[in-house]
């Protein structure tokens, strides 16, 4: 147990080496573009918040925008013009929409059945005719319409504070930067414009880049429910600025960009470390894995019960485990990102939870895999495996169903009539239904009913075909049954009406057989109860009632009266024998006895049954062949009636056993219990019943010339019963053997 449980924890030890070493190059992989700068502001990280920055700038600190210098950038071209003049239809179609509109309008407002003044309505629509001419005829006319529309887009645009909104950077208060723009400068120091670029050289910075911040930068970032010419308008009014954006040398160490770049300096020294020795690792790992892994030669404990499992549910399984396993790993992989950016005990403990995880799921991989190989070694292996498979075994169902398709016709017409009637019932009623919708119904719905008919339709009709035949089986088999032939029970199959009805018919069937030969059995057995115990019983008294008459004699000498009444008491120890037997024999069967089980070696025990029988053995002219087990066979049992068994076994075997003949007893087990059998040659003639020697007063002595009660085989039969285990009898022509199988303890 203690072998057991260290190769557990070693293999459980080798699975988290693993997964730690993994995810450690994993993860030195995946982020050696992070780590592998020179420093912190050639990062991606760096580089996406001086980005953020120079969109702040632009968007608040650098040039301004008004509504009227966006309106001198607003253009109207030909294709616009074009596209507005044709928005509603040609010019006919506008006119004509235009009268039609108003022409029930006038009419309501001439008949006085509207407020409206004729004159006016008249005057309205004149006014929106002349208007749709002027913009076939003019492109002025349309050019100034357009403008008037985009000058409201600018207004809204500036009334809409959100569009003036951005998403600062966190390093704001942390750069410098000078741009020029037509001449004119912006920055946020305070040094001179001649000491600029002294204070941008590399001896006064940390960082510091030549920078140029395109005017269609921000919005094309950002901001995009307008259209286009709004945004190329904004872009050219407010150009482009070039400049140098920095991070000072005297950055005070508290600052978000300290922060920050101390936080990657450190990183960056645990990523290096982390990553080197978590390759070395991993391939430490793997060498050692090539030397100490290989297939068991012996089954192991589990593999039988994993040889059970189909073989794609195997595969499957293994797929399945190989899958979270590579999810586990992704888990320990997000974890460790996100304990690099930010440190908490929540994303610590997450970390180890991970790793565990993934420990346990690269162990169940391993051993999934493990023993797939192990099953399969070859493919003759696989192939044997495969035709077991859940697969296969679904596509041969398929393959039956199909097959039986035809069987099932063809048992619909077994009664010949009622297939018929079926058949044309059904052909009248799909018949009926098709043509009705085909002529009533829009072909949509043609399509619907198809596919109820296909789904719902074909299945009916299949089980109303299989369920004919069924019945017609049924059928044959009663009337088989009415004229007294038996025969095989029917197969019974789904759980319809027709197939309850065909399982009661089976019931009846073998109701009948078995009823017809235990009646026939009970009543030869009874006859033979009946003989045997008047026998048995008889025997013994006719001898005592006759000595006892010679007792009474008067000129008996002291020698013959010596004798009768040893003859008496034996006959009466005889009587007594029985009617003890008989009760015991009642007893177990009722149930009503008490075992006293303990811890016995069940070699020993049956030593001592053979001691008993020393002297017996040595007068009869039998040869005994005792085979053990090389160490004690302990089972849970009451010593006494064990005993009993071996006893009567034993005292059968003298007995009943044909002389100058040999005896055969073996002691083995097999997995979990323990078998002992007897044999011996009888020499009196067995029959084919084996299982009536069972029966009360049964002998192989069928004349009964041998003394004993004929219960021995049926006491032991109850002893064994009531342990749990099973006694059996085999006879082959004179050859007796009996089999006994116990349950075995440590």
């Amino acid at each position: 147990m203690g072998t057991r449980w260290r190769n557990r924890i070693i293999a459980f030890l080798m699975a988290l080496v693993f997964v730690c070493a993994l995810s450690g190059s994993f993860y030195f992989i995946n982020n050696l573009d992070r780590f592998g700068q020179e420093n912190y502001f050639q990062t991606d990280e760096f580089q996406y918040e001086l980005d953020e920055y120079a969109n702040d700038l632009i968007r608040g600190e650098l040039g301004t925008l008004s509504v009227g210098s966006v309106n001198e950038k607003i253009t109207v071209t030909m294709e616009e013009i074009e596209e507005h003049r044709y928005e509603y239809g040609s010019l006919d179609a506008q006119l004509d929409n235009i009268r039609y509109q108003y022409e029930e309008r006038i009419q309501l407002a001439e008949n006085g059945e509207s407020s409206e003044n004729p004159e006016e309505v008249i005057a309205e629509r004149d006014t929106k005719i002349e208007d749709i001419q002027k913009n076939f005829s003019s492109d002025e006319h349309v050019e100034k319409k357009i403008r008037a529309e985009k000058e409201k887009v600018v207004e809204d645009y500036f009334a809409d504070e959100g569009n003036f909104n951005s998403n600062s950077s966190r390093f704001n208060e942390d750069f410098l930067y000078f741009f020029e723009q037509n001449g004119e400068s912006f920055t946020n120091t305070d040094a001179q414009i001649d000491s600029k670029e002294q204070l941008f050289s590399e001896n006064n910075m940390q960082y510091v880049t030549n920078y140029t911040i395109h005017g269609d930068r921000y919005f094309h970032s950002y901001n995009w429910p307008y259209e286009d010419w709004l945004y190329q308008a904004l872009a050219d009014v407010r150009g482009d600025f070039n400049g140098k954006i920095g991070v000072p040398l005297e950055l005070a160490s508290d600052s978000e960009l300290m922060i920050a770049k101390t936080s990657y300096e450190e990183n960056r020294i645990w990523f290096w470390r982390l990553g080197i020795s978590s390759l070395i690792v991993l391939l430490l790992w793997f060498v050692t894995m090539l030397k100490i892994i290989s297939l068991p030669k012996r089954a192991e404990k589990w593999q039988n019960l994993y040889e059970k499992i189909p073989v794609d549910f195997r595969i499957a399984a293994a797929g399945v485990s190989t899958f979270l396993l590579l999810f586990s790993l992704m888990w320990v992989h997000d974890c460790i990102n996100q304990l690099t950016y930010r440190f908490s005990t929540v994303w610590a403990t997450e970390i180890v939870t991970s790793i565990l995880v993934a420990a346990c799921m690269s162990l169940l991989t391993y051993y999934q895999i493990r023993y797939l190989l192990v099953t399969m070694k070859d493919l003759s292996d696989f192939k044997q495996a495969w035709k077991k498979s859940v697969l296969l075994s679904a596509l041969r169902i398929c393959k039956t169903v199909y097959q039986q398709l035809f069987r099932i016709v063809k048992d619909a017409f077994l009664n010949t009539t009622t297939g018929i009637q079926v058949f044309i019932l059904l052909s009248i009623v799909f018949g009926l239904g098709f043509c009705f919708f085909m002529i009533f119904i829009d072909i949509a719905f043609f399509l619907l009913y198809f596919l109820f008919a296909v789904f719902l339709g074909v299945p009916t009709f299949i089980l109303l075909v299989k369920s004919v035949g069924y019945f017609n089986k049924i059928s044959i088999k009663t009337e088989e049954m009415a004229s007294g032939k038996l025969g095989e029970p029917i197969e019974v199959k789904g759980n319809s009406v027709l197939s309850k009805m065909a399982a009661n018919l089976n019931v009846l069937n073998r109701g009948v057989k078995v009823s017809l030969n235990e009646q026939a059995k009970s009543e030869r057995l009874k006859t033979e109860l009946i003989t045997n115990v008047s026998h048995d019983l008889r025997t013994p008294l006719t001898s005592i009632i006759t000595y006892t008459e010679l007792l009474k004699k008067n000129d008996l000498t002291a020698e013959d009266r010596s004798a009768y009444l040893e003859i008496i008491d034996r006959k009466s120890q005889r009587l007594k024998g029985l009617i003890e037997d008989l009760f015991e024999v009642s007893k177990m069967a009722s149930g009503n006895i008490e075992l006293v089980k303990e811890r016995v070696d069940l070699n020993q025990l049956l030593q001592q049954a053979l001691a008993e029988y020393d002297s017996s053995l040595k007068e009869s002219n039998l040869q005994f062949r005792v085979a053990n087990t090389d160490k004690p066979l302990y089972a849970m049992v009451d010593g006494q009636k064990m005993w009993r068994v071996f006893d009567n076994l034993i005292g059968n075997i003298v007995k009943y056993s044909l002389e100058n003949s040999r005896v055969y007893i073996q002691v083995h087990q097999f997995e979990n219990k323990a078998k002992i059998t007897f044999k011996n040659v009888s020499k009196y003639e067995l029959n084919d019943q084996s299982e009536e020697l069972y029966e009360r007063f049964k002998r192989g002595d069928t004349s009964r010339h041998t003394e004993g009660s004929g219960l021995g085989l049926a006491i032991a039969k109850s002893i064994i019963d009531l342990h749990d285990g099973s006694l059996d009898i085999e006879t082959d022509g004179d050859l007796f053997k009996v089999n006994i199988c116990l349950k075995v303890v440590d």
